[in-house]
């Protein structure tokens, strides 16, 4: 059983760095085609030389600060129970563990960015960014505390989720100079920390489907009508929230193009138009 702070708070660190990235994506894309390259992170530019970092210190002090509340703060400090870890707090634990991997992805990109002692190349920080998801993935895959139901359906969905977080940083790492690759990252981090908002306010807030309540600590529905009907409705919700996204990123897209679009922009879809191929394969511009 999770709760609304504990959905709310990684929320909002997934979404502010998926946000950040779209924008980012974006404008360096449109500004210059032709020297875009895929980014684990992004600078903010225009200020101090340590502030530039900012997003890397969102997720470092943001995965620890979590981390500790579900590793000290849930658990009373009750880790040991007759010599083995506290088995009413593996939920705890294991959420833990998954933040100590965020933590260290962002440690190391700090590392690896403001010094000379971890002189990484390209791709390193994107697959230990997909290990960090990955870590993620299987923690809600197989996680110790059951989800059925009404909240095994929000639950699975965040998965997916989480699947496509791991497949977009793994693709990073391959196609370095892919925009597309690029964008996809901002958008599965958006979507992962939107979803968790969503099942904060759909289980442990005010959107509760019909029919179903928290009952002793777990997700309960009047009658397996209105357990469907829940489930119904997370997938229409899970599809609204992709729409609304995608249809933000193809304004912003265009309202950048238009404001700050680089001339090799047009170019490349004036030259595609423009362009026929003889038998052998050779490009003959007309």
């Amino acid at each position: 059983m999770g709760s609304f702070k504990g959905h709310v708070l990684p929320g909002s660190l997934f979404l502010l760095v998926g946000l950040w990235h779209i924008w980012n994506s974006v404008m360096k894309y449109v500004a210059n085609p032709k020297s875009h390259r895929v980014r684990i992170w992004h600078p903010v530019p225009g200020i101090s030389s340590n502030l530039k970092y900012l997003e890397i210190y969102i997720i470092v002090i943001g995965s620890f600060v979590d981390m500790c509340i579900e590793f000290f703060y849930s658990t009373h400090l009750k880790f040991v129970v007759d010599g083995t870890l506290n088995p009413s707090h593996m939920n705890d634990f294991e959420h833990a563990g998954m933040l100590l991997m965020f933590f260290i992805l962002g440690v190391t990109v700090l590392i690896s960015e403001k010094t000379r002692y971890l002189p990484l190349p390209h791709g390193v920080l994107e697959i230990i960014a997909a290990m960090a998801f990955f870590a993620e993935y299987l923690l809600f895959n197989f996680h110790s505390t059951s989800h059925a139901g009404l909240e095994g359906r929000y639950h699975q969905l965040l998965v997916l989720l989480v699947g496509l977080c791991v497949m977009s940083a793994v693709l990073a790492a391959a196609f370095p100079k892919s925009f597309v690759v690029d964008l996809l990252g901002g958008i599965t981090f958006t979507l992962q920390g939107t979803w968790f908002y969503q099942v904060a306010f759909a289980l442990y807030g005010p959107m509760m489907p019909t029919g179903c309540s928290i009952e002793d600590h777990e997700i309960v529905c009047q009658s397996r009508e209105f357990e469907i009907r829940g489930q119904l409705l997370a997938n229409f919700q899970l599809g609204v929230i992709v729409l609304s996204l995608l249809t933000m990123v193809v304004f912003l897209f265009g309202f950048a193009a238009s404001r700050c679009g680089h001339p090799s922009l047009y170019q490349s879809n004036n030259e595609s138009q423009d362009t026929k191929y003889n038998q052998n394969g050779i490009a003959l511009h007309i």
